[in-house]
């Protein structure tokens, strides 16, 4: 579990910490389960969904329910549902993403993070339908009501050359703060402000 966690993408990281405690955070497209087990290190309970769990099938407990669903089918596969948190990465299907600010219950924070307009430069994905227009996810945001707390559409050169486009906003108010820091670890104490 400890490997998956370090795999973890570090915008994710950053923001973990403030999902509230009181409900249940989706890991949507949860692929091998990285942010299920960081999440399952917070104390969160945890639904991960995917179209393949069988990699991360080994992180099923009582916290984390795991579920196989077909996410890009005619219908929503999570109708009537509400979470505290929900976290995607690498991940983008356009039918259902207006379905994710709906699913937050108050004071639920939104953690995305995909791949971006341009990324076609550096390889895979290189589709159209699968890369974020540029200032797409701050629509979303705002187009919800959502509170942005930090939103970027970048060039990153670390796991691969990469443009991605990312965002934390919350329905509601923000319980908690977040490190300014940033890149590197941080530390268990991390959910306060630094000089």
């Amino acid at each position: 579990m400890h490997d998956a966690i370090a795999n973890a993408s570090p915008w994710v990281r950053r923001f973990a910490r403030v999902i509230p405690k009181d409900g249940v955070v989706l890991d949507l497209a949860c692929g091998s389960g990285r942010h299920t087990a960081l999440l399952a290190s917070l104390d969160h309970r945890i639904l991960a969904v995917d179209q393949d769990t069988s990699t991360v099938e080994l992180l099923k407990s009582d916290a984390v329910q795991i579920h196989k669903l077909n996410l890009e089918g005619s219908d929503w596969p999570l109708p009537d549902q509400q979470f505290s948190g929900i976290v995607v990465t690498n991940y983008l299907y356009r039918p259902f993403l207006e379905e994710l600010p709906k699913m937050l219950s108050q004071d639920g924070v939104l953690i995305y993070e995909t791949f971006a307009d341009g990324n076609a430069v550096f390889g895979k994905p290189s589709n159209p339908n699968f890369l974020l227009n540029p200032g797409e996810l701050l629509a979303l945001a705002q187009g919800s009501g959502l509170k942005v707390i930090a939103y970027e559409d970048i060039y990153l050169d670390q796991p691969k050359p990469a443009m991605v486009q990312r965002i934390c906003a919350v329905k509601g108010h923000l319980k908690g703060c977040i490190p300014l820091q940033f890149a590197g670890q941080h530390s268990e104490n991390s959910d306060t402000f630094s000089d």
